[in-house]
């Protein structure tokens, strides 16, 4: 085992027939996962972070090698495979996940940090959503390697104090988070599948306006708020079926369904799938935290405020009458 090995695992799962495993089979990659290490952190709906450090003295081995057990018996007990990212820190292996392809793992060492995201571009950095990354551009801050390079002074001056020192620090591979075992609750997450592969966008819109609208309820109903949303798109290719998966950040913590609806519309717009054939779309809200200690930046919008009355009326009927009594307008036809 080599002891610039990272000792956090970000596990990306998919069937090897394609999309995200259903609920019974990612709680059994999350038991499976358990096997190895106690500390364990859900990211439903397909993924799940594990801070392997004491596995890894445990079973002799070095992060490679067991991430390629972990593989082999997804694959094998659950049909599912694994692209798996390795780091330092939850931060580091999430986005090294991103570079590994299913079936690989990425792994960055101790000490490698600051040349693997030197490259990358600002927007690619945690965090980083599209309103922040077009700031950073405009003062020459396009890559995670300027913005490690810029003074600390300058960043917080650029993004506010606590952006620019999250900034600061994520961009030298700086994570001060920890793997918080079984947390599947700080992310909610629904689904919609088409019967057929769907190539209307209206229907693709609407399946979006009824995922916001259900995640919108489910987090006012538990007294939480969300950070940032993540969609992903099922659609076929040459090769069968693909996924692709987003995130933004919201402007604020919310669990209002006009501004999940909102973002979740423009993530959506984002992937440029005008003539796709669509066979399912899938929503997370990330993030959460507890309602009672998020603030809010008052607008002064009659419609907005208009709007928020509504829903309270609107999820109070629900509570009465079932999750059915209340619809959009866009989901009653």
């Amino acid at each position: 085992m080599t002891e610039t090995s990272g000792g956090v695992l970000y596990l990306r799962f998919r069937r090897t027939a394609g999309g995200p495993p259903d609920s019974a089979g990612y709680t059994g990659l999350l038991a499976l996962l358990g096997a190895f290490t106690p500390v364990v952190e859900a990211a439903p709906p397909d993924g799940a972070l594990a801070d392997v450090g004491g596995a890894l003295r445990y079973f002799g081995r070095d992060v490679g090698d067991l991430a390629s057990v972990i593989r082999v018996r997804a694959l094998a007990l659950h049909g599912v495979d694994c692209a798996i990212g390795a780091g330092a820190n939850p931060m580091v292996a999430r986005m090294a996940a991103r570079r590994a392809a299913p079936g690989t793992t990425f792994v960055v060492g101790r000490g490698e940090e600051a040349a693997f995201l030197a490259p990358l571009p600002a927007a690619a950095l945690d965090g980083v959503g599209a309103a922040t990354a077009r700031t950073l551009c405009g003062y020459g801050l396009d890559s995670v390697g300027r913005i490690a390079d810029a003074p600390l002074a300058t960043l917080q001056r650029i993004t506010g104090v606590r952006t620019g020192r999250e900034l600061w620090e994520g961009a030298r591979g700086i994570d001060r988070t920890r793997v918080v075992p079984n947390a599947a609750a700080r992310s909610l997450a629904a689904e919609r599948s088409f019967p057929r592969d769907e190539l209307a966008p209206e229907q693709h819109r609407r399946a979006l306006l009824s995922l916001t609208e259900e995640l919108g309820a489910r987090l006012r109903g538990e007294g939480q708020v969300c950070r940032s949303l993540a969609v992903s798109v099922r659609y076929a290719d040459r090769t069968g079926y693909a996924t692709l998966t987003r995130s933004r950040m919201l402007g604020e913590p919310t669990a209002h369904s006009a501004a999940l609806t909102a973002l979740a519309y423009r993530i959506h717009e984002s992937f440029g799938l005008q003539r796709a054939r669509v066979r399912g779309i899938s929503l997370r809200a990330e993030g959460l935290a507890d309602a009672g200690r998020a603030s809010r930046q008052l607008t002064f919008d009659p419609a907005d405020e208009r709007s928020r009355r509504i829903e309270e009326v609107a999820d109070r009927l629900r509570e009465r009458f079932g999750p059915g009594a209340v619809k959009p307008a866009g989901l009653a036809a």
